[in-house]
């Protein structure tokens, strides 16, 4: 059984009745734990590391520390000022950027031709089944860590750091290509060649193509999101809504000039071919996970979340499916260009000035990802300093705005200094995996939700579970794989399927509920969840053996830090004696009844976790 992480406030930051400024540089408010106070005490807590390994593998946190005690550490509350219409338009701002001009047309050339519509339902399909998991975890545990704040509670700490580093690598890398594309596309506004607008340099190939206009527009998205969260919403409806526009404009001038006989063949490379076309278009539906960040500033979680998240995916599902089918009926996919698909499927039928539209469509696209991306990110990075994995000065929230302004600022400035210089072509493919990874665990994390509790669940009952889901996910797992390395054979399937169907149905049957949704839930579990983690894996397998060697390298370079300064940072802050009113900290009338029961829930946890070492 593992403990549970008592919540802390030692080493968490003065409260700001106190005085002092937000601009804070000393050393302690970097580093306040006792392990760094000295070199002598460093080395003692390094000689500590297995065992403070061991604790920290098994060590959980509760509903009731991340909603009460971790949010004290940011010395003032986030403003609760959205709305489920916030939620939505954050949700179209944070998925339809580049990706779906851009995917759509590469796809449909290379690999699915007119079937490419099958690869966006199919992603589309996978995406939501991640949004639902999502979708529970923010209505009961509302606060600013997003996934990292759901794992720590379910995994332990050790998983929640491994999505940690991917979620800032994430940030910071997505950001920085992201502002490069934006200034390749207004490059191609203005008529001139996509580099045209960089500084050529004699600098190492991929590196010698400087980018001011991509650090201005880094920082100037970034200083929108740090002046206001509802500001920020505002102006990402109004630009979203001229979005909508475009998409609208490129759906009708499309369907006029389609024609029916550009769908055949259909689908000129297979099944494997919508597939693979279908693991790439998958991430012009990533940044949804960007809402689930903002939980701790929406008035009314338990009604706002569901709508926005659920809402916005399911319309961008239907948009990008139009998307790509006017585009297969406008041109023979033989003839689709693979990067301006759009603007040369309009030029091709006499609407040249149509590619100005598009490009224009696309750039607004990608600043309010940027945006958007600016809100979730820094609000992601807030809750890991909460936690102390990264020093707990970037968990501040600033008293007149409201808003993460250290975090953003680390963000920022990480993704300007990357994407002034990088042309990012080898790291942007990180992304991809670290992102299905990560959608992986929240799935897994969502099971153990519902079917482990200690003190409820059996310890024989444990043990099925366990047993069951390692079938999922090595069932799920060996079916990526033999996708990957024999997408043309069949037999094995005839073997991993099943096992799949019998691990999830062992679930179902054999390992009874222990905690039901307090408010809104998944519906179909453990169906829903056991699908969403193979379909994650199985898109996982098709990209190819590249891209899981540079995720276990950047993985183990995680984790070294994670030795060396976070771990002994997390135990530090876990392993101090607690005060009885941190779990009360509860700052809405939405949240009390849920804080009660999580509070009275963590005394009943830590008292059984006393003799038996926690859950």
């Amino acid at each position: 059984m593992a403990p549970v992480e008592r919540p802390q406030e030692l080493y968490a930051p003065k409260p700001a009745a106190e005085g002092r400024s937000y601009w804070r540089w000393h050393r302690d408010d970097f580093f306040p734990e006792p392990s760094f106070a000295s070199w002598s005490a460093y080395r003692s807590a390094l000689a500590a590391t297995p065992a403070r390994l061991r604790d920290r593998f098994s060590g959980r946190s509760t509903d009731a520390i991340e909603l009460g005690a971790m949010r004290r550490r940011s010395e003032n509350e986030m403003r609760r000022c959205l709305t489920w219409w916030d939620l939505t338009w954050f949700g179209f701002g944070s998925v339809i950027g580049a990706g779906i001009f851009v995917l759509t047309g590469q796809e449909a050339h290379d690999h699915a031709g007119p079937a490419i519509v099958l690869s966006y339902i199919v992603s589309g399909l996978s995406a939501m089944l991640s949004v639902f998991c999502y979708t529970e975890f923010a209505v009961e545990i509302p606060v600013a860590g997003g996934s990292f704040a759901y794992l720590r509670v379910e995994l332990g700490d050790v998983a929640a750091f491994i999505a940690a580093a991917n979620l800032i690598l994430e940030s910071i890398i997505g950001t920085a290509a992201v502002a490069r594309s934006w200034t390749s596309y207004f490059a191609s506004l203005i008529n001139k060649p996509a580099s045209a607008l960089r500084i050529q340099t004699s600098l190492y190939e991929g590196y010698n193509e400087l980018d001011p206009i991509a650090v201005v527009v880094i920082a100037v998205t970034a200083t929108m999101a740090i002046l206001s969260a509802k500001g920020t919403s505002r102006i990402n409806w109004v630009a979203s809504a001229i979005h909508v526009v475009v998409i609208a404009f490129v759906i009708v001038a499309g369907f006029i000039h389609a024609k029916p006989s550009n769908l055949t063949p259909f689908m000129p490379h297979g099944v494997p071919g919508v597939f693979r076309a279908a693991a790439i278009v998958y991430f012009a539906y990533g940044g949804f996970d960007n809402i689930a960040t903002m939980a701790e500033e929406v008035k009314n979680p338990s009604r706002d979340i569901p709508l926005g998240l659920l809402g916005s995916m399911s319309v961008i599902t239907v948009i990008y499916c139009v998307m790509a089918l006017v585009l297969s009926m406008m041109q023979p996919y033989t003839a689709i260009d693979r990067s301006a698909a759009y603007s040369v499927a309009f030029s091709s039928v006499g609407m040249h000035w149509a590619q100005y539209v598009v490009a224009l469509g696309a750039l607004k696209g990608m600043t309010t990802v940027m945006l958007v991306g600016a809100l979730g990110q820094a609000r992601y990075t807030t809750h890991i300093a909460r936690s102390h994995i990264i020093p707990p000065v970037f968990a501040l929230v600033h008293p007149k705005t409201g808003t993460p302004v250290n975090a953003n600022i680390l963000i920022a400035a990480a993704a300007c200094c990357i994407g002034f210089f990088s042309s990012l072509d080898v790291l942007s493919s990180l992304l991809s995996i670290s992102t299905l990874f990560i959608f992986m665990m929240m799935a897994t994390a969502l099971l153990v939700r519902r079917y482990y509790v200690r003190g409820v669940t059996t310890r024989t009952h444990a043990l099925r579970f366990l047993f069951f889901l390692l079938v999922i996910i090595f069932s799920s797992a060996g079916i990526a794989a033999y996708w990957g390395t024999t997408p043309d054979r069949w037999q094995g399937y005839v073997v991993l399927v099943p096992a799949w169907v019998l691990g999830t149905l062992g679930i179902q049957l054999m390992v009874p509920a222990a905690r039901a949704p307090k408010v809104w839930g998944v519906p179909l579990v453990p169906w829903l969840p056991s699908l969403s983690i193979a379909t994650n894996l199985f898109l996982m397998g098709s990209l190819g053996s590249q891209a899981f060697v540079r995720f276990g390298v950047c993985t183990a370079i995680m984790l070294i830090y994670y030795v060396l300064v976070g771990l002994h940072a997390t135990y530090d802050v876990a392993h101090d004696v607690c005060s009885e009113d941190e779990l009360k900290d509860y700052s809405d009338t939405d949240d009390a009844a849920a804080g009660e029961k999580a509070t009275a829930k963590t005394a009943d946890v830590e008292k059984a976790g006393a003799g038996d070492g926690g859950r």
